[in-house]
């Protein structure tokens, strides 16, 4: 465990504090979680195919908390089209991608954006989940269309390009 972050370990709960917030996450009555020194172990009762689904759920919200209070997550966004764009509107975003009014999309608490470019988003955060979440509402505003391929998308997202009407 990366020094700095501290961890409270309760009988359903585990939360996480470090240096950029705070997380907690409910654990499944039947796993149990056990710090040793500078890691945290996480055990299941069984080998049975829920017990092992669960056990690794777990494990991986419990590594994804620690990250997320060292180095935070983010999700970076572009915006492909013409007169298409984003800028900050106090701590919320604001987007023109071809409605007749601009969209403003207020940020949840934890959640920042960063505009860089007026083509570019960026969403920043502690938690994994409220960041890919966020970002995905982002991008259902204009999802990229396969035609011209104009639209809002992941940064690196490969969008599949279908041929148009053939005369």
């Amino acid at each position: 465990m990366p020094a700095g972050v501290s961890v409270q370990i309760e009988p359903e709960a585990v939360h996480v504090k470090g240096p950029k917030g705070e997380l907690s996450e409910r654990v499944p009555r039947e796993i149990t979680v056990v710090q040793e020194g500078d890691q945290l172990l996480v055990s299941r009762p069984t080998d049975r195919g829920e017990h092992r689904a669960l056990h690794g759920l777990v494990r991986s919200l419990v590594a994804n908390m620690v990250q997320g209070v060292t180095d935070g997550y983010e999700k970076r966004l572009e915006i492909q089209g013409v007169g298409y764009r984003a800028q900050l509107k106090g701590a919320g975003i604001e987007l023109a991608v071809g409605h007749s009014r601009p969209i403003a999309i207020a940020a949840p608490a934890g959640i920042e954006f960063e505009c860089p470019q007026p083509t570019r988003i960026v969403v920043k955060g502690i938690s994994k989940q409220q960041v890919g979440e966020t970002a995905a509402i982002i991008r259902k505003q204009r999802p990229p269309e396969p035609y011209k391929g104009k639209g809002i998308r992941y940064e690196g997202e490969y969008v599949a390009r279908k041929v148009g009407k053939r005369a």
